[in-house]
């Protein structure tokens, strides 16, 4: 299913695509969504770019603790992913997640979503881990796949935080600047 033939980098990834649909979970408790959590960044497990085909009407069905919003997201390109054994993306060509409430986001909207694992399962955090780019937005996809490549290592897109100004996430990149940074300041 994955190609690893004439690779140039991490993020450059070849699948021979399935029709089958992966469920993703939400963790909607996370206080923070995006590509850049945690202190130090905490590591991404699936990243890919695709095309919302689907988007239901929000729901209760999770009962009081979050709206529930069903949509689809067809991938184009995978740009990482995590091998979480018996739960592994395995080339499905649809995702499904229940995390669009309020996101602003459309049927038709191009989009960058970062994932990450909670116990053995992809999940996304919340709305801020799927990110709408236009068809051309080739800063954002190169600053991701630069950071994927640099193993996150932040250094790799300390130039690009005007990148992610426009998506709301600088602070967020500067949280984990800052951090790993620090970090090799007090590390002999």
């Amino acid at each position: 299913m994955i190609s690893c033939t004439n690779k140039k980098s991490k993020s450059d990834i070849e699948i021979v695509f399935t029709q089958d649909t992966l469920q993703l979970g939400y963790t909607y408790w996370w206080n923070k969504a995006g590509p850049f959590i945690g202190n130090c960044g905490e590591e991404l497990a699936l990243v890919f770019e695709g095309v919302i085909t689907t988007m239901k009407e929000p729901t209760n069905d999770p009962g009081p603790l979050y709206t529930a919003q069903k949509g689809l997201i067809e991938i184009e390109k995978v740009y990482k992913i995590k091998d979480l054994e018996d739960r592994t993306f395995k080339g499905q060509k649809i995702i499904g997640t229940d995390c669009f409430y309020e996101s602003g986001l459309a049927v038709g909207d191009q989009v960058l979503v970062f994932c990450y694992e909670y116990e053995g399962e992809y999940t996304i955090p919340g709305k801020n881990s799927i990110i709408k780019i236009e068809a051309f937005d080739f800063e954002t996809i190169a600053s991701a796949r630069a950071y994927i490549d640099a193993d996150q290592d932040p250094k790799a897109i300390k130039n690009d935080i005007v990148v992610w100004k426009k998506h709301g996430l600088d602070k967020d990149l500067i949280q984990i600047l800052d951090c790993k940074e620090n970090f090799e300041a007090s590390t002999p």
